[in-house]
């Protein structure tokens, strides 16, 4: 017993290190699957395949490395009850010892095929991306990969599956998907790659509407899906229409060409599944609350939130880092060009935001003034980590928690990274007197036929390249300094060069109300440097300010101000007052069981970022914000 688990063992390690070596050993394989979310809003859903196989040892992968997520959470907990069978009879698995995605099955001889039976169960937590909540009891998002199992040593490309899905009676869907047949609450979608399956959730539920938002003119079909938990949060209002048909008018003139044959956006609407945006090539999975349409602070919120995704389209999907393009996914992604990959798309998920009329102007700049204001004071932890590590370390500082983040830093390169992309922007517009921008990059970078979804990958040098052929300049200099800065203040490059300036005084920006009063906190880090909730606890504390530096950390409890119960507007108006008082502000705090009072010598008031015009300077800011194609 004990030299076979050895010999087991060896096996298993060895197949770890030949698998990627020998993946183009086979091409070819057809992979029948059936997914049945009949029972979706039971929170299960069933997977049955039958995968081609061969006598001995076969090897298969559950999807650890998910394109978007940038890191291994492939939700594979969740994956129970898995039955392998050959000729009707059981077939022994084990899962990798070094690998806990990968399962070995002993394939006896005269079995030509495997039939494979798991049930994913739906979790109920919302904190994560797609191995979060999918599912309530009117809808579901079925992530494919994580619906599945694939055979190793084939690339993804080359693995057809042949995919049903069955839905709940009365459900409707949405998806980039080709329907083959329909049959009911059955339907059955065209052959497919693994790797363009992957690419291709399906949306669902009880509760559902179509928006055409294909512009006038347009060849390419765009379409607008939306899935909710009840029927009122469905209203989609004439204005947020025609916001949604510019976006797609504005990204056709900001990149020049499409790479999809129809694009979807699949936009879930509810608080029972998580929230977050994750691109795919011709659609994308966003999810958000249930009134985020139909309430005003919810929809400024979540303004940018398609323009982002869309982005990714071509930034992201179409032209993608070579390290972020791994042929299977188990292989390992190397996360070092984020800053480009979801640093740029930020760039133009915020700007394209403004230019189609989600966002004002005002409130596009109030959002520039909060990310620098974030980025310093809000982010002393600039000084040891530097930008390129947020993006090196992505696969931790996803997860990482909230408390502390000041310090740690978490995932910055999409903040600072737009702040980084806005001095490249304007950078351009002053090398040429005005006479290009990034438009021209994205034309050169992203442009080319429309051959449908295909993969071209970059590498850093190829950025500096295109670059150079836009604006000469020492632009790999340029973007090395930022990466490698550990300075404490922000990048203001993009904002100053653009004619405007960073001050702070009393005015809460309307951006930030609305994100204070739909997620309940207060956000005082740029006046005694904290951030609570409304309930008092700390979420965190900022290292250099003077609430830190009086012994207050995250976890803590500001439970009295100034001898007064803890709210947000008792504490808001104490730190209106401090201006012209000449006493401390005294907190009441709890730190676990014990009670301790903080005094601070704080007499600086409300205390907010905004932007204001640099006179006698070019408004280049201005001309970024214009929407292409208008005089």
């Amino acid at each position: 017993m004990f030299k076979s688990r050895i010999r087991w063992s060896r096996w298993v390690a060895l197949l770890a290190f030949i698998a990627p070596v020998s993946l183009c050993a086979q091409t070819g394989v057809t992979v029948k699957l059936t997914v049945d979310a009949s029972r979706a809003p039971e929170k299960i859903i069933t997977t049955r395949m039958v995968i081609p196989a061969q006598p001995g040892l076969d090897t298969l992968y559950y999807p650890k490395w998910i394109p978007g997520e940038h890191a291994p959470d492939g939700p594979i907990i969740n994956m129970v009850g898995l039955k392998i069978t050959g000729n009707g009879k059981t077939l022994y698995w084990r899962r990798d010892l070094l690998d806990m995605f990968t399962y070995h099955v002993h394939v006896p001889q005269g079995v030509s095929e495997m039939h494979v039976r798991f049930d994913y169960i739906e979790p109920e937590g919302t904190a994560g991306f797609t191995s979060a909540a999918s599912a309530s009891a009117k809808l579901v998002v079925i992530s494919w990969n994580q619906n599945l199992l694939y055979p190793a040593g084939i690339l993804a490309q080359h693995i057809t599956y042949e995919p049903t899905l069955i839905l709940p009676q009365g459900w409707n869907f949405a998806t980039a998907l080709t329907v083959k047949s329909q049959s009911g609450n059955t339907i059955t979608f065209d052959p497919i790659s693994l790797n363009r399956l992957v690419d291709s959730p399906v949306q669902a539920g009880q509760y559902m509407l179509k928006v055409n938002i294909t512009p006038p003119g347009e060849p390419i079909h765009h379409e607008l899906d939306l899935a909710a938990d009840s029927e009122a949060a469905l209203d989609l209002s004439p204005k947020l229409r025609q916001d949604y048909t510019n976006l797609v008018v504005q990204t056709g003139l900001l990149f020049g060409a499409r790479h999809y044959r129809h694009y979807n956006f699949l936009l879930t609407l509810s608080n029972h599944v998580a929230h977050f945006g994750l691109e795919h090539h011709e659609s994308d999975d966003s999810r958000v609350d249930e009134r985020s349409l139909i309430d005003a602070n919810r929809r400024l919120i979540m303004a940018s939130l398609l323009p982002h995704e869309f982005t990714h389209s071509w930034n992201g999907k179409f032209r993608r880092p070579k390290d972020l393009s791994p042929p299977y996914y188990e292989a390992p992604m190397q996360d070092d060009l984020l800053w480009v990959y979801e640093g740029l798309t930020d760039y133009f998920g915020d700007l394209l935001a403004e230019r189609t009329g989600l966002w004002t102007p005002a409130v596009y700049r109030q959002y520039l003034a909060l990310d620098a204001a974030q980025l310093g004071p809000g982010r002393p932890g600039r000084t040891w980590r530097p930008l390129q590590d947020t993006a090196d370390a992505a696969v931790i500082l996803y997860f990482a928690p909230h408390e502390w983040i000041n310090w740690r830093r978490g995932t910055d390169f999409y903040g600072e990274g737009d702040l980084l992309w806005l001095d490249v922007d304007n950078h351009i517009r002053r090398l040429t007197d005005g006479k290009k921008s990034l438009t021209d990059f994205c034309h050169l970078f992203y442009g080319g036929p429309n051959l449908g979804p295909q993969l071209k990958t970059y590498t850093f040098d190829d950025i500096v390249n295109a670059l150079n052929q836009v604006a000469p300049y020492n632009w790999r200099a340029f973007f090395l300094k930022h990466l490698r800065s550990l300075s404490p203040d922000p990048p203001m490059g993009g904002i100053v060069n653009g004619g405007w300036k960073l001050v702070y005084n009393d005015r809460m920006p309307q951006l930030l109300a609305a994100q204070e009063h739909v997620r309940k906190f207060i956000d005082a880090e740029y006046s005694i440097g904290l951030v609570l909730n409304n309930k008092g606890v700390v979420m965190d504390s900022v290292v250099t300010m003077p609430a830190f530096k009086g012994g207050i950390s995250p976890g803590m409890k500001i439970v009295a101000v100034n001898g007064r119960k803890f709210t947000m507007h008792v504490l808001n108006d104490a730190l209106r007052a401090s201006v012209t008082s000449t006493r401390p502000l005294r907190l009441l705090v709890l730190n676990d069981d014990y009670f301790k009072t903080v005094s601070m010598d704080y007499h600086g008031g409300l205390r907010y970022p905004h932007l204001v015009r640099v006179p006698g300077t070019k408004n280049w800011l201005g001309e970024d914000m214009k929407p292409l194609g208008a005089n």
